[in-house]
């Protein structure tokens, strides 16, 4: 059986690469911090063809924990791939910015980044496969004001794919990051959809699914040879 982790999994772009992921084959663990309502909702969404995998990714121990539990109870089998992306936004200019919503967004992206994918190396170094899929943003590549926080945190979560890639190229692990623009989820809620769509030169936002199908690729064996890159998804808003 083929296990794909995907971190925060519970909504929005999270859910969707889950369903497409169970869609594809995948025994897919839903990662969430403490909205179990809506994780098993996923889980419904995957035909039940996955399970839930709570913890804080922010949490060293804690998710340490988790995945050596999950790993006790399937003995011989291992995490081949790895969605991280759990991230949330706090946004606010720098010079109001509390420094407790600095280190947040950063502790749950970026050293959620380290704190998941650092345990699963090993297994995928062994059995020579693995696919790392990490979600940046639009934000890490051009930075966008009033996240500072957002922006260094999904900046370095690019850098951290391009390192990490060539570390473990050579075991057939693709490590690879993906940067959406405006898509329609929870995140964007409150946005102003309608002056910010005059921006996209396609003149809407994304949809998770579209998010979705790009991670699936990624995933696949005919992906095998792609490795450090960043996709944009941004409808033309950056290129």
């Amino acid at each position: 059986m083929n296990y794909a982790l995907v971190t925060g999994g519970s909504r929005g772009i999270g859910r969707a690469i889950a369903v497409k992921l169970a869609q594809e084959g995948y025994h897919v663990l839903i990662n969430y911090a403490s909205n179990e309502t809506e994780a098993q909702k996923t889980l419904e969404l995957c035909g039940g063809q996955g399970e839930l995998l709570p913890f804080d990714v922010s949490d060293s121990g804690q998710t340490r924990a988790a995945l050596a539990d999950w790993q006790a109870r399937h003995d011989g089998e291992y995490i081949s791939v790895v969605v991280n992306n759990a991230g949330i936004r706090r946004d606010n200019v720098m010079a109001l910015m509390p420094e407790s919503d600095w280190h947040r967004v950063l502790d749950i992206t970026l050293s959620g980044f380290f704190n998941v994918t650092q345990p699963l190396l090993p297994a995928m170094q062994f059995h020579k496969f693995g696919r790392i899929v990490n979600m940046a943003s639009v934000s890490g590549l051009k930075g966008l004001p009033g996240q500072t926080n957002y922006s260094a945190a999904k900046g370095g979560v690019i850098a951290a794919t391009k390192a990490l890639a060539q570390e473990v190229a050579r075991r057939n692990i693709t490590v690879n990051a993906i940067a959406p623009g405006f898509i329609r989820t929870d995140m964007t809620e409150g946005l102003d959809e309608a002056t910010l769509k005059k921006q996209i030169p396609m003149g809407r936002f994304g949809t998770p699914e579209e998010v979705a199908e790009a991670v699936a690729f990624l995933v696949s064996p005919q992906a095998g040879y792609i490795t450090g890159n960043v996709i944009s998804i941004n409808g033309g808003l950056y290129t």
